[in-house]
C-alpha cells in the first residue's frame, strides 16, 4: 500500500516537472567603469561588455579610440578626448552605441580619409549620439550605412582658418535609413548637414550658421526637413537630385547667394518656409550673381506654397524646365524682382482661387473678397529683354523702356507668355512681425 502512495505521488509531479526549463538564464547586471587619463581607456573599452556603462572622469584623454561593443560612453565635466590632429578621436563599430556628455577635439582634417570626431563603420545601426561638443577640422560626426540612429543636441565647431572647401561637414549622414537630426548647432564647417543616398530620415530643429550650406540633400528620398534655422551661408537650403523631399517651416537668412537652392527636385512640397535677406555682397558681384530667395532648376512637380520671402534680390528664379509646379499662398515683399521666369507657355500661379501676396500689386479688391480683382503679372517682355541683355540694365529707368512698358500695357497681343497669379492676395498670408530670429529661441545641447 505505502509503494502505491509514493507511486502516485510520483505521477502526480511528473507533469509539473518536465515542464520546467533546465536552465534559466537570468539578466546579466551592466558593469560601470570610471576611468581617470591616468588610466588606458582604449583597454577599457575593450574589457567592457554589452549593456556597461564607460564614464570618464575630468581631464583630456588623448589618442584615438575604438567602441566594438553595445556600451554607454560618456563624461563627467570637464572631460575631454583629444585626437591630437589624427584620424577619428572614436571611431564606433558596434551597434546600439550611446555617446553623451563629451567634449571631442582636434582630431584629422585629412578629408579622404574621412577623418571625424565620431565615426561610424557601416551597419552600425542605433546609435544615439547626444549633448556633446565636437571641435576640429575634418568631419564632425559621421554615419554611414546605418538605421535608426539618433543625432540630438549636439554643438559642433568647424575650423575657421581653413578654406571652406578644406573643411568637413558639420553632421554626415551616408546612406542612412529611418534616422533623426535634431537640435544640433554647426558652424563654420564646410557645410551643416549633408545627407546622400539616405531615405525616411528627419532633419529637425537644427541651427545652422557660418557655413557654405546650411543643409545639403544629394540623391536622397522621403526625408523631411522640418523647422530648421540657417543664417549667414552662401545657401541656407541646398537641396540636389532628390525627390519626395517634404521641406516645411524652416527659416533662412541673411544668405549671399540662395535661400532655397533646388535642383533636379521633383514631387516634393516646400511650404510654410521663411527667406529674409539674400543678397550678394558688392565684393563678389559678378555679371548674373544675383541673391536669389528660391532658385528652382530643372525641377517639376513641386508644390510652393505658404511661404515668406522678403528682401532677396530675386523672390523666386525658375529656370531649365521647372513647369509643372503649384505655387499660391506664398507672400513676396519688397524683392526687387519678385520673378524670373522664362516659360514657353503660360504658367497660373493659383490654386483653387488663391493666389499670392505681392507687395508691388497694384490691382483693387472692390468686393473685399481679400483677393484682387486684376490679374497679377510679375514679368513682361521688357524684363524678358534685360535678362537676355543684361548689360542693358542701365537703360532700365530710361524715357524709351518707360515707353515701351505702357506701350505693351495698352496693347495685350504685344504680351508674351509667363507667369500669371489671377487671384493675387491683398495682405501677406501671415504677419511678418511673427517671423523673427531663431538663434535665441533653441535650446543646444553640448558642452564647451
Amino acid at each position: 500500500m505505502m509503494g502505491f502512495v509514493w507511486v502516485f505521488l510520483w505521477m502526480l509531479c511528473l507533469p509539473v516537472s518536465a515542464n520546467l526549463p533546465v536552465s534559466v538564464n537570468l539578466p546579466v547586471s551592466s558593469k560601470e567603469w570610471r576611468v581617470t587619463p591616468e588610466q588606458d581607456l582604449q583597454q577599457v573599452l575593450d574589457q567592457a561588455v554589452a549593456g556597461d556603462q564607460v564614464i570618464l572622469g575630468a581631464g583630456v584623454y588623448t589618442g584615438n579610440f575604438e567602441i566594438k561593443t553595445s556600451i554607454h560612453l560618456s563624461g563627467d565635466q570637464n572631460a575631454r578626448i583629444d585626437a591630437q590632429g589624427q584620424g577619428h578621436a572614436v571611431r564606433v563599430y558596434a551597434e546600439n552605441v550611446t555617446i553623451t556628455n563629451l567634449t571631442i577635439k582636434n582630431w584629422g582634417e585629412d578629408l579622404t580619409d574621412q577623418n571625424s570626431g565620431i565615426y561610424s563603420e557601416r551597419n552600425s545601426n542605433g546609435l544615439v549620439i547626444e549633448n556633446n561638443y565636437l571641435e576640429g577640422s575634418g568631419f564632425g560626426i559621421w554615419l554611414q550605412r546605418g538605421s535608426n540612429c539618433k543625432v540630438l543636441n549636439n554643438r559642433v565647431v568647424g575650423n575657421p582658418t581653413l578654406r571652406s572647401a578644406d573643411r568637413g561637414n558639420g553632421i554626415q549622414l551616408s546612406g542612412m535609413k529611418d534616422s533623426v537630426v535634431k537640435g544640433n548647432e554647426v558652424s563654420e564647417t564646410r557645410d551643416g548637414l549633408y545627407v546622400i543616398n539616405s531615405q525616411n530620415n528627419v532633419l529637425q530643429e537644427n541651427v545652422m550658421h557660418d557655413l557654405r550650406y546650411g543643409i545639403h540633400y544629394m540623391y536622397s528620398y522621403s526625408n523631411k526637413i522640418l523647422n530648421n534655422y540657417a543664417y549667414s551661408t552662401r545657401a541656407g537650403y541646398a537641396m540636389m537630385n532628390s525627390r519626395h523631399l517634404e521641406i516645411r517651416g524652416n527659416v533662412t537668412e541673411n544668405s549671399e547667394d540662395y535661400g532655397f537652392l533646388l535642383n533636379y527636385i521633383i514631387y516634393s512640397i516646400i511650404d510654410g518656409n521663411v527667406i529674409k535677406n539674400v543678397w550678394t555682397k558688392p565684393e563678389n558681384k559678378v555679371l548674373g550673381r544675383d541673391g536669389k530667395a528660391l532658385f528652382i532648376y530643372n525641377s517639376g512637380y513641386n508644390t510652393i506654397s505658404n511661404n515668406f520671402i522678403e528682401r532677396a534680390e530675386i523672390g523666386i528664379h525658375l529656370t531649365a524646365g521647372s513647369e509643372n509646379v503649384k505655387v499660391f499662398g506664398n507672400s513676396f515683399i519688397e524683392n526687387p524682382i519678385q520673378v524670373k521666369y522664362v516659360s514657353n507657355r503660360e504658367q497660373e500661379w493659383s490654386q483653387d482661387g488663391k493666389g499670392n501676396y505681392w507687395s508691388n500689386y497694384r490691382g483693387w479688391d472692390m468686393d473685399g473678397n481679400g483677393y484682387g480683382d486684376v490679374a497679377f503679372e510679375p514679368n513682361d517682355s521688357v524684363d524678358k529683354l534685360f535678362w537676355k541683355y543684361p548689360e542693358a540694365k542701365m537703360l532700365m529707368d530710361s524715357p524709351a523702356v518707360l515707353l515701351l512698358r505702357w506701350v505693351q500695357r495698352q496693347f495685350p497681343v504685344l504680351k508674351s507668355v509667363g507667369v500669371q497669379d489671377s487671384y493675387p492676395m491683398m495682405t501677406p498670408a501671415s504677419d511678418p512681425s511673427l517671423y523673427k530670429s531663431h538663434s535665441n529661441d533653441m535650446l543646444i545641447g553640448g558642452r564647451q
